[in-house]
């Protein structure tokens, strides 16, 4: 209930309208035969997946907003089952939907039709972690906060944190470059992934699993699955450089009274903190009110249009603190910050002058951050997008929509990686509607281009955004990603219906 159907679920029908919006045809990849769920029970005994029930899990997206119709779920444990999967799919013209913890939100991780379900959810083994480097060698399926548990054991952390870190795979991760909460310190997966195994689409397995920081030996082929959401390959592998665990980090949760002060307190707290600033992130008055509603969370700081995120991290905790206590002083004499609240990673809450009260854990003040895209979806339907723009008119996007939206949206909320220029944008209604969708779209991509961003900053474009990337690429970039997708995949069998256009 509450899942719009239009995902190519309605028996021999071809054509399928997906939302009431865009007309999505069938590819002529083969039907799934007897023989061929047999083939995979002998390869995989116990781990393919078949009854209705058992596959409808994979089948819907974390949002419930889209959903196909696969009737086979196989979980691989190794890169050679993967491969003998993939070649044997390939041979049969049988389509793949490589699918890792399923928390994407553009409808990238379903399968539009009928396509087989890969999961790398099996695929969850450590194969290396060496100390004195940093880098960590491990299969694709493994949970990213897992990893990072794993790490902190060790005095290191991953580079990448996301709001999704308890059920996200770090394959599915670098499938989507995903950026997350720690992108501003420690930059992007395209910077730390070093080496990938991957296997294309003919089941051969490509082995560029490298643990050196510096490799300049031809094209840096790691770089093309990055980002590519499993439609060039199945990233089985991944190796990757985690900087050590930080000896102090301190968050401050601060209140502002417009955005033009989120800018200026980010101005000055990116001079004043520099090499200890590890996160800036902003949310606006609505996002806490659906925090605190629907959640039940309590905000340290009220009665602000604005609140802003300040996480810094480094060795010494002494000066670390003396530099964010000179900030914040800064901050609360210029009229930037009106309220606020301190915490450190020892839970050694310190009470911090000028009306700033100590109050709260990190992890608390990370919960009225990090969930509210769970606090949305309690509101009906959501329309998410994820932007990237230049940091001044970060707000100006959610602005111009309320604007336009008026009383046709339930809600028109911006929050997002300040410091990273990228805005997440939501619009919410009671439930899904036609005409609405066209009052946003293709509105936010046309301002968006505008203003030379970007239409996906860390989401990736999966089958919601597929048709516009035209509002961010040229005509030839696009036509040579369709060049390496026809190279690397003749047959189109892996992830179809995603990320870029049809070929001409």
């Amino acid at each position: 209930p509450g899942v719009p159907r239009g995902r190519g679920c309605a028996g021999s029908r071809e054509v399928v309208p997906t939302c009431e919006r865009y007309a999505v045809r069938r590819l002529p990849f083969a039907r799934l035969a007897d023989g061929d769920v047999a083939f995979f029970e002998r390869l995989m005994p116990g781990r393919v997946v078949t009854g209705e029930e058992e596959v409808k899990p994979f089948n819907v997206d974390w949002l419930k907003s889209v959903r196909g119709c696969s009737q086979l779920v196989l979980k691989p444990r190794t890169t050679a089952e993967v491969s003998q999967v993939l070649r044997y799919c390939h041979e049969r013209n049988l389509a793949v939907n490589p699918q890792g913890g399923n928390t994407g939100l553009v409808g990238g991780s379903v399968p539009v039709f009928d396509e087989i379900i890969l999961s790398t959810a099996l695929m969850n083994q450590i194969v290396s972690f060496d100390r004195v480097s940093g880098i960590l060698v491990c299969q694709a399926g493994c949970v990213l906060e897992r990893l990072n548990e794993y790490l902190e054991e060790q005095g290191f952390i991953m580079p990448l944190d996301l709001g999704a870190k308890g059920s996200c795979h770090i394959g599915g991760n670098v499938a989507t470059n995903a950026g997350g909460l720690r992108l501003l310190r420690y930059g992007s997966l395209r910077g730390t992934v070093l080496g990938l195994e991957v296997v294309l689409a003919d089941g051969s397995a490509l082995d560029c699993l490298a643990s050196l920081r510096k490799d300049n030996t031809g094209y840096d082929l790691k770089q093309l699955f990055i980002g590519s959401e499993g439609t060039l390959g199945v990233i089985t592998a991944v190796s990757i450089l985690c900087p050590q665990k930080p000896k102090a980090v301190n968050l401050a949760f601060l209140g502002c009274q417009s955005f033009a002060k989120v800018l200026e307190t980010f101005t000055t707290c990116r001079a004043m903190l520099a090499e200890i600033l590890s996160a800036y992130e902003f949310m606006d008055e609505k996002c806490m009110e659906l925090v605190e509603r629907h959640l039940k969370l309590s905000s340290p700081v009220t009665d602000s249009p604005f609140y802003v995120l300040i996480e810094t991290s480094g060795s010494n905790s002494t000066h670390d603190e003396e530099k964010l206590n000179k900030f914040l002083e800064q901050a609360m004499a210029s009229g930037l910050v009106t309220d606020g609240t301190v915490a450190t990673d020892d839970k050694k809450i310190k009470a911090k002058p000028l009306g700033l009260n100590g109050s709260l854990i990190p992890q608390v003040l990370w919960g009225l951050r990090e969930r509210i895209t769970e606090a949305l979806t309690h509101e009906g339907y959501v329309y998410k997008y994820d932007i990237s723009l230049p940091v001044g008119k970060l707000y100006d996007l959610v602005t111009d929509m309320r604007a336009r939206l008026g009383q046709s949206a339930k809600n028109v909320v911006g929050y997002g990686h300040l410091g990273d220029g990228n805005l997440h944008l939501n619009i919410t209604a009671e439930s899904y509607s036609h005409s609405l969708l066209d009052a946003i779209e293709p509105f936010v991509y046309e301002w968006t281009a505008r203003c030379s961003g970007s239409i996906s900053a860390e989401h990736g474009l999966g089958f919601k955004k597929k048709q516009f990337i035209q509002y961010s690429k040229p005509r030839e970039a696009v036509a040579l990603m369709q060049q390496f997708k026809a190279m690397l995949d003749p047959k189109g069998i892996l992830n179809p219906y995603k990320t870029l256009p049809s070929a001409p």
